[in-house]
This record gives structure tokens, sequence and C-alpha cells, in this order.
């Protein structure tokens, strides 16, 4: 496993109109995250807002080894950290910590 806490952006956001979502999302508000089903390449892990809808998911690095082990059991959470504005690159624009617990 990696790190218990750590911060990362979420990527994809800029795909299927994930973006549109942003504009509910507050600083301190916790999302939610949901691994790739098994066999599935990538690995990816999903950020979620409450109400289900995508909004993107973890750098790739981090969703190889947080899939693999929420599937085995391991929880972690996620909270927001801040959200950038449209002039800022999509990758960039979600900061999330997840602690894994």
């Amino acid at each position: 496993m990696g790190a218990p806490v750590f911060r990362t952006t979420v990527h994809g956001l800029a795909f299927e109109d994930r973006a549109r979502h942003l504009h509910t999302v507050n600083p301190r508000e916790e999302l939610v995250l949901i691994p790739d089903p098994p066999g599935g390449q990538p690995d990816d892990v999903w950020v979620h807002i409450r109400t289900g809808d995508p909004v993107g998911h973890l750098p790739r690095e981090i969703g190889a080894w947080l899939a693999p082990w929420m599937r085995r059991g391991g929880s972690a959470r996620v909270q927001v950290i801040k959200v950038g504005p449209e002039s800022v690159p999509s990758w960039k624009r979600l900061l999330v910590e997840v602690r894994c617990g």
C-alpha cells in the first residue's frame, strides 16, 4: 500500500462533460471513491460526487495500488481540498485528500 494520507489531483474531468459537476463541489466536502472491478486495465479509482455522478479518477499510478487494496476490503475516504477555476487545466482543477484506513 502507498501512503495512508495523501493529496492528489483528479484526472479525466474533461471527458463526458464531467467538469459540469464542479460547480456543486466545495472545499472540505466528502466525495466517494469507487475502484474499477477486477480484471480491467488500467486499474482506476473513480471519484464520484454524493449523488453518484463521476467527476474523474485518481492518477493511474495511485489506482494501480489503491484499487486492488480497496477490493480486498481496504477503505479510503476522499475530501475536496480545492476546486480551481475553468482557466486552470482540467487535470489540475480538483485537488483532493485521500485517507486510507
